[in-house]
């Protein structure tokens, strides 16, 4: 009878938390190395990604549909990178691991967030180069910047709904074992793991937004790229084939600067036991690294932003000669 008064208590009495404490690293001698690292590409993944929206705002022939993709991309790039890096570095910083529970929802809600987006822009880009391959006479009439301005509003809007619900659907788990997360952010499969009232909806629904934006992007990147490929299997000249593939260049690095860390991060835990820091470090770092590639991906690898880049140099050095001879 006791266990069951016991269980009885456990349902009838809803347990909210006001703080939540992240684990984050602890014992690690090399942590100090770490965050520097991390704080050096925060920095880098600030100011490229801000480089790049600006170039693509200011050059009026790069307002074209793939370039409306890479500013999506870039804006999610910012924007994950400021949910997720400061606050890892104000906890090794300031020792500052509590975290209050509607300011770990809004962490929770805008890393995923803006992860979901990073993840389905590039599915979108990847739809771009399969029009402009496949369909190469009719990609001005298929893809146009209206159309693709939809798309992307399609996109940033679904994912907020997924992930608002995946979110939210935290709010009616109650709390009454610990309030630690083994994780380096309000992570959602460690939280709802700690509820004592029944979490198969969360559960269910942290499946359901696996497959929609890791699995799905991925299995309909690839099927594109079988599909390009086909395509260019049919040009006869190996010229052609590898001036049509140099176009995918930029795309196929940023999938793979995306995907690889995440999907080496789950075989990895599928495959055998990470300890905690080893874990909470591959998944911080297959965060933080594509955020701080992708814009120097787009810079060294796209033309326009080349030619760009260059001119702006150029004109850059032009007017240090004639302020010198102002001056005199």
């Amino acid at each position: 009878m006791s266990a069951l008064n016991s269980s009885l208590l456990k349902n009838l009495s809803f347990v909210r938390p006001e703080y939540f404490y992240i684990t984050g690293f602890s014992g690690s001698p090399l942590l100090k190395y770490y965050f520097v690292a991390l704080l050096f590409m925060y920095i880098v993944a600030v100011f490229g990604n801000a480089f790049v929206i600006l170039m693509i705002i200011i050059d009026q022939s790069l307002h074209v549909p793939k370039y409306l993709g890479i500013v999506s991309l870039a804006l999610a790039d910012l924007g994950e990178t400021n949910a997720l890096i400061p606050n890892l570095i104000k906890t090794f910083l300031f020792d500052s691991q509590f975290i209050s529970y509607d300011a770990c929802l809004a962490n929770m809600f805008f890393v995923f967030f803006f992860s979901g987006v990073q993840a389905l822009t590039l599915v979108v880009l990847a739809y771009d180069r399969f029009i402009a391959i496949c369909l190469p006479l009719r990609y001005h009439a298929i893809v146009n910047n209206y159309f693709m301005s939809v798309i992307l509003l399609s996109v940033w809007s679904f994912i907020a709904v997924l992930i608002g619900v995946l979110v939210g659907l935290i709010t009616r788990l109650s709390f009454c074992k610990t309030n630690v997360v083994e994780s380096y952010f309000c992570d959602h499969g460690p939280i709802y793991k700690m509820s004592c009232n029944d979490n198969t909806i969360n559960s269910a629904v942290a499946k359901l937004c696996s497959a929609l934006l890791i699995y799905a992007p991925l299995i309909s990147i690839i099927l594109s790229y079988l599909g390009i490929f086909l395509a260019l299997s049919k040009i006869t000249t190996w010229a052609g084939r590898l001036k049509a593939l140099k176009t995918c260049i930029s795309h196929l690095l940023l999938v793979g600067v995306f995907f690889l860390p995440v999907v080496s991060t789950y075989i990895a835990a599928l495959t055998f036991t990470l300890n905690l820091n080893s874990r909470i470090l591959s998944t911080s770092l297959s965060s933080a690294i594509p955020p701080m590639l992708n814009p120097i991906i787009y810079v060294l690898n796209t033309k326009e932003f080349k030619v760009y880049l260059l001119k702006w140099i150029k004109k850059r050095s032009s007017v240090k000669p004639q302020l010198l001879v102002t001056s005199k």
